[in-house]
């Protein structure tokens, strides 16, 4: 395969990729505490990619890995006392199926049988480790510093918690996070809870669409080059069998 070909598919593969990045954000742009990903290029060279060992290795366009934007979105008010939103960084424990898990969503509410829970049955964990366990007729009340009480009864404090190194995180679902590493999350202090909010995701629809066409147009033009290449390389073909 010619150089403009490899170059042109391997720009044509990276785009695909983005492609699936952008449809992923877009399909969570109302998912409650969503992070949107990012891709961050890179070149890749490989004397393999020529076909000319005499020739310069090739140089090829990549997407060396993704990276998850941790930007705080805007705290929508539900008027439901069991959503909340935070206020800065750091993020609710759950616990999840192989362990804890962390989120930004706070759409929480009360279980049949009184545990505080997310939307997928996950447990809401209190500093200590420890479920809350509430009276699901009653409403619950949570202060700004996370403090739970229902009735006038302590129930116990949110358990809210950041990375020094959020590059750690791996997504698990739409909305929540698994720590990858031996690293161990501390414990938030200055980060703030309100209720009845709910914090929306960070991802931008309008932006997201309009890099969309963007990269769909970069797609086209790279097939079209590859077209172009396949072209050139049969004339150059039938030529030499004129002669």
């Amino acid at each position: 395969m010619d150089q403009i070909s490899v170059l042109a598919a391997s720009g044509m593969r990276a785009r695909m990729q983005s492609l699936d990045l952008l449809a992923n954000n877009l399909a969570n742009a109302s998912t409650s505490g969503y992070k949107g990903d990012g891709e961050f290029y890179s070149v890749f060279t490989s004397e393999a990619a020529s076909e000319d060992p005499t020739n310069e290795p090739a140089t090829l366009p990549m997407i060396q890995h993704q990276w998850t934007d941790f930007t705080q979105g805007l705290l929508e008010p539900t008027d439901n006392p069991s959503d909340l939103g935070l206020s800065g960084k750091g993020f609710f424990v759950v616990q999840g199926p192989s362990g804890p898990l962390y989120t930004r969503n706070g759409n929480f509410h009360v279980s049949a049988d009184g545990t505080l829970v997310t939307s997928d049955g996950y447990a809401l964990l209190q500093s200590g480790g420890q479920t809350f366990q509430a009276d699901p007729a009653q409403r619950i009340d949570v202060s700004l510093d996370g403090n739970v009480r229902q009735n006038g009864q302590d129930l116990g404090k949110l358990q809210l918690v950041d990375f020094p190194d959020t590059s750690v995180l791996m997504k698990h679902g739409s909305s929540y996070f698994r720590n990858a590493t031996e690293q161990t999350p501390v414990d938030v202090t200055d980060t703030q809870v309100y209720q009845g909010k709910v914090e929306a995701s960070n991802a931008n629809a309008a932006q997201g669409a309009v890099r969309l066409v963007g990269v769909l147009r970069q797609f086209e033009m790279m097939r079209k080059a590859v077209t172009l290449a396949d072209d050139m390389g049969r004339k150059a073909i039938e030529e030499v069998a004129k002669v």
